[in-house]
């Protein structure tokens, strides 16, 4: 067993302060967190230990960098939950206190301590222990580090020019920002292009793609290319490097131009799945449609008809059938050709169906609405309005469960030489009982997809999600962020979302892009590789070894007079993974904060011999 020995260390004892955190219980309803505090003193370098029920709230800040100076401590461990929620919290903490941001910290005792042992109170307590003790053996070896500090050109690209993108667009430039907004199709607006109107307002879908066109026009900060597409992209977050093709001249020759970018929003919106062919009888029957085409439908047919009526075919009875591609079920549904189900709510399609039911039964009267549906999700202020509506309008509703898929067949209509569609399910509003629905029109209320962008997800190496969707960094701490630096979200490229939340994420995005903007330099954490000249024999291991392109190379250089070759690493695309340091024969080239003489100290922290720990953890 190691001993924590620092005499050993040819450096000043430490004075390091350990904050442990109750988590409103998350963690002390499991973990001794006032024996840990006990024992953490016994560590050596600790002279101060304390609990806290929340330590991210602003008395539990406060109590570290009081103590900072106070206590005049050098160093500082947070023993609480995960640092993807607080790393940041505590940082500034720590800065607030006199601290270098880096001489702090953090043990996660909730997520791996009393999440994971909830039943064993004693282990998740001796665990808790151990990862402190871990966390103050690194410090140990820890020194003050600098953020890194690269140019930042102050220009924003967008990718995709529908609602998000104009949005984006519109407020980045309104804040004073160049943006370059690009889209591939030959006009602005999306999907919205399509719709009729929107809801809960039912406002005219043109009306809101007007709108923020007049905003683009009016401001010449604002850039748009048309039929274009990024086909490269270099460079790092302040200093991304562009190649943009499209036909931009008026002879509609393939043209490409490059440019340099501070920030990237991605806003390429989703697409509505496609049934399979024969899927509930879709292109196996004209009476068989998907909502876009439904809605295509009704903004088709001419004001005061009397009736409904689809490729020469009296639509006099119509079915909506929820959940086509959301909410799929092993083993039930069909994988799609990459071998997925979708298992997500789609969120909008429960209330555009209702709006569209409502609005065919307003328009034609006498037409006869079913709605089968799992569930009614309405979550939206205002959307349930549209279910009380359709009810009161006639729409008849009935409830199926997603194991028990409905069976679409043809049959003989009710009028002669009119075939119909023939729909058996069981409906649970009548406890299961199992009814037939003779219609002449279903319309499949069909989910939302990930956009299909594979270039630009390599391109950008973009982190996608089991949905497909590009997945932030946290959805409630980070919404608009990925882990790429630099390149934001806005809108459904990241998940399914109705216009009003679409509208509020590319603000976000907006927002969040715009603060990239506020200095001449973007500022980026130094957890980077580093490399020792002295011990680097330039055998190139690191560069094969590395994933991110650019970020370590090997150069010519002078050592004692003689060129040699000797890797080295760009900061700004350096993204601190440690593959390059496992792989170099002579050990020369470490990582900024996570040093290996930092791993060794946290091994022999986690095995070491400290006092009382024994008591505390028989």
């Amino acid at each position: 067993m190691n001993t924590i020995n620092n005499s050993q260390h040819d450096h000043q004892e430490p004075r390091i302060g350990v904050y442990i955190c109750r988590c409103g219980g998350n963690i002390s309803d499991v973990v001794d967190v006032d024996r840990v505090a006990e024992v953490s003193r016994h560590i050596p370098g600790v002279v101060v230990a304390k609990v806290h029920t929340f330590c991210c709230s602003d008395p539990g800040q406060n109590t570290i960098s009081q103590d900072i100076q106070a206590e005049k401590l050098d160093r500082v461990v947070v023993a609480s939950c995960s640092p993807f929620l607080h790393e940041l919290t505590f940082r500034g903490a720590v800065q607030r206190g006199g601290l270098n941001p880096y001489l702090y910290e953090h043990a996660n005792i909730r997520e791996q301590g009393s999440w994971a042992h909830k039943h064993d109170p004693a282990g998740a307590t001796a665990k808790s222990i151990r990862m402190i003790a871990a966390a103050v053996g690194k410090l140990q070896y820890s020194t003050p580090l600098d953020q890194i500090r690269l140019p930042n050109h102050r220009k924003a690209l967008v990718i995709g020019g529908g609602i998000a993108g104009m949005k984006v667009a519109a407020d980045l430039a309104g804040r004073g920002i160049p943006v370059l907004l690009v889209e591939s199709s030959g006009r602005l607006g999306g999907r919205l292009n399509q719709w009729n109107r929107v809801f809960p307002t039912d406002t005219p879908a043109g009306q809101l793609v007007t709108k923020l066109l007049a905003q683009l026009d009016a401001n010449p900060l604002v850039e748009i290319l048309l039929n274009c597409k990024v086909t490269a992209v270099k460079g790092f977050v302040g200093s991304f490097q562009v190649t943009i093709e499209g036909p931009l001249g008026p002879s509609g020759a393939m043209t490409s131009t490059q440019t340099t970018i501070g920030a990237i929003v991605m806003a390429t919106g989703f697409r509505p799945y496609v049934p399979d062919d024969g899927e509930f009888l879709y292109r196996k029957d004209p009476g068989v449609i998907t909502m876009p085409e439904f809605i295509d439908l009704m903004r088709g047919q001419q004001t005061g008809a009397g009736e409904l009526v689809y490729k020469g075919r009296t639509i006099r009875s119509i079915a909506f059938l929820h959940c086509v591609g959301s909410r799929q079920i092993d083993g039930v549904h069909t994988p799609r050709a990459d071998g997925k189900i979708n298992t997500y709510c789609s969120r909008v399609c429960c209330t555009t169906t209702l709006q569209q039911a409502l609005a065919a039964k307003e328009r034609f009267p006498s037409l006869q609405v079913y709605d089968l549906h799992q569930d009614i999700r309405t979550y939206g202020r205002g959307h349930e309005d549209y279910y009380v509506r359709a009810g009161k309008a006639g729409v008849v509703f009935f409830r199926y469960h997603g194991d028990e898929i409905p069976r679409v067949e043809l049959a003989n209509g009710k009028h002669p030489g009119e075939p119909s569609l023939h729909i058996t399910f069981k409906d649970y509003l009548t406890w299961g009982e199992e009814l037939t629905l003779d219609v002449d029109m279903l319309v499949l209320a069909v989910g939302l997809m990930a956009g299909d962008i594979p270039d630009l997800i390599n391109m950008f190496k973009l982190p996608v999600g089991e949905d497909r969707f590009i997945q932030e960094i946290h959805p409630k701490l980070r919404p608009v962020e990925i882990s790429v630096n630099g390149v934001l979200l806005a809108g459904t490229v990241q998940g399914p979302m109705n216009i009003e939340e679409t509208l509020n994420a590319a603000g976000a995005a907006a927002v969040k892009a715009s603060a990239m903007f506020l200095k001449d330099v973007v500022e980026l954490n130094p957890y980077v590789a580093q490399v020792d000249a002295d011990l680097c024999q330039g055998s190139g291991s690191c560069v094969t070894q590395c994933e991110y392109d650019g970020a370590i190379a090997m150069v010519e250089t002078q050592v004692n007079g003689k060129s040699v070759r000797q890797a080295r690493v760009n900061p700004g695309l350096c993204v601190g993974c440690g593959a390059c340091v496992a792989v170099c024969p002579t050990r020369a080239i470490n990582l900024n904060g996570w040093r290996l003489d930092q791993y060794d100290a946290m091994v022999d922290g986690l095995t070491a011999d400290i006092p009382a720990v024994a008591a505390a953890t028989s």
